[in-house]
């Protein structure tokens, strides 16, 4: 495990960027699995400014996104699929039919998860899986439990993650009960994996990341098992190790 500690936000943001542009440079038909919330806009917005002065072409790429709520429309601005248009896809040369979300609409969400696990894998899986992690260890939208979730599932988010996500709704009651997520097997599959972490509030979570006992009441700590992990943290949620 490769643990980075930077300054501020903004250097995370700029080496992120990097990093994941990287990638794409060094295998331009990549499939990027990509996060959401306010913790990648900074890359993000790297990514967007490599691409403008041609460092990077994105023609080739595939992306997955980890996770959507339930029952919330895609064109609703607190929507994932509205959040990855605004902060990047709108702004770089991915094809449309190349970007994937799960379905928070399906009819039948269970369906719905096994056929994304099954583009992911016809795609040959994913090549790097950018995270953020919650201040409850939870990573997309895989919350604290009694046992790890392999594959793509609905989940009942807990009130500490609706708590956290109140943040861009106008009320805690509009935020989502449910979401569509990829589960602990989907990321642990991806060949690399960097994670994002800002702010003292991440720091409990971070430490039990790293050197912790391996369990799903904190669901990241299963990223100890994996064999390419990057992490990049601020002081704030470097300050426990």
């Amino acid at each position: 495990m490769n643990v980075l500690t930077f300054d501020t936000e903004e250097q995370i943001g700029i080496a992120a960027g990097y990093y994941m542009c990287g990638q794409v440079l060094q295998k331009p038909d990549s499939v990027l699995g990509l996060a959401t919330g306010s913790t990648p806009i900074k890359a993000y917005k790297q990514m967007i400014e490599l691409y403008k002065k041609g460092a990077v072409d994105f023609s080739q790429v595939t992306s997955f996104n980890l996770d959507e709520y339930v029952n919330l429309d895609v064109k609703d601005k607190n929507s994932y699929h509205a959040f990855m248009h605004d902060n990047l896809f709108d702004y770089i040369n991915i094809p449309e039919e190349n970007i994937n979300f799960l379905n928070g609409n399906a009819e039948d969400l269970q369906l719905e998860c096994k056929n994304y696990e099954k583009k992911i894998k016809a795609c040959g899986g994913i090549d790097i899986q950018l995270l953020g992690i919650g201040s409850n260890g939870h990573i997309a939208f895989n919350e604290p439990a009694d046992s790890f979730q392999r594959w793509s599932h609905v989940v009942e988010l807990k009130e500490s993650t609706i708590k956290d996500n109140s943040r861009f709704f106008n009320s805690i009651e509009e935020v989502p009960t449910r979401a569509v997520t990829m589960g602990i097997g989907s990321i642990m599959q991806a060949k690399r994996i960097l994670i994002i972490a800002i702010g003292e509030h991440k720091a409990k979570a971070i430490k039990q990341l790293i050197d912790g006992n391996v369990t799903p009441k904190c669901p990241a700590s299963v990223l100890q098992f994996h064999k390419d992990v990057t992490l990049m943290l601020d002081k704030g949620a470097a300050s426990l190790i």
